[in-house]
């Protein structure tokens, strides 16, 4: 099977001030503001994924699988070591992130899946179909800033899963939303996982994991503490969160 991600001895630092100044005067004339420690959030990590392949990522808060993640949607850059992912990216990161508040749900279809890499032809095609997963209905030529949270997912999502992505990313985002939009949002990932989509879900829902994913990678401080099946590696990863608790 083709490879299509690989990620080789990463590692990821960040600079955390203590008090940073806010422009280049107090900059200089106030320069002990700015120091700083450097926080290794990632350190050389090295994992790679086939095509069709479904992954989950794990762990506990601050451990670094949403930086993994940020990493491999090429959102930040690694301090050291290699990414590479192969064929067109789709991501659900951040809720309503590439969304204008002031356009209607119709009009941010078109922005957010021409971020994705689609043409105006590829859109027009796919508009319906986007709108009616999404539920919207009506409310679709509303403003997205009237939106709840629930709504914003289901466009978001929507929209994601419907530019035919050789790739999908996903952090959280199936936490918002209810039960039965839930159950629809995981038939179509089981669905376009089994067409040859790769997938790679950060999640702290060990269940829905285990509902789509063959592969769970556990990273614990900063390393993969371990990567397998995800029975064997919840199960170990619940005894040291019971043995931390």
């Amino acid at each position: 099977m083709e490879e299509v991600i690989s990620v080789s001895h990463v590692t990821k630092k960040f600079k955390v001030y203590f008090d940073k100044a806010p422009n280049l005067k107090d900059k200089i004339l106030f320069w002990k503001r700015n120091r700083h420690e450097t926080r290794t959030v990632l350190d050389d990590i090295s994992f790679s994924i086939k095509k069709g392949e479904a992954i989950g990522l794990i762990g506990s808060n601050g451990c670094g699988k949403s930086t993994t993640l940020k990493l491999l949607t090429k959102i930040i850059y690694p301090t050291e070591g290699t990414i590479s992912v192969k064929g067109r990216v789709s991501a659900l990161i951040e809720l309503g992130a590439g969304f204008h508040p002031d356009m209607s749900g119709r009009e941010n279809i078109y922005i957010n899946a021409a971020i994705f890499g689609l043409a105006r032809k590829e859109i027009d095609a796919k508009l319906d179909g986007i709108i009616a997963f999404s539920g919207l209905g009506e409310f679709i030529d509303n403003p997205v800033r009237t939106y709840s949270s629930g709504m914003y997912m289901r466009l978001a999502f929507a929209v994601a899963i419907n530019v035919e992505a050789e790739v999908l990313f996903v952090d959280e985002i199936l936490a918002v939303g209810d039960a039965a939009f839930q159950e629809k949002c995981f038939q179509k990932l089981i669905e376009i996982r089994d067409k040859g989509t790769t997938i790679v879900i950060v999640s702290h829902s060990l269940d829905q994991i285990e509902r789509i994913c063959g592969r769970s990678i556990w990273i614990k401080d900063g390393k993969i503490q371990m990567d397998g099946k995800p029975a064997d590696v919840h199960r170990n990863y619940m005894e040291y969160m019971d043995g931390r608790s």
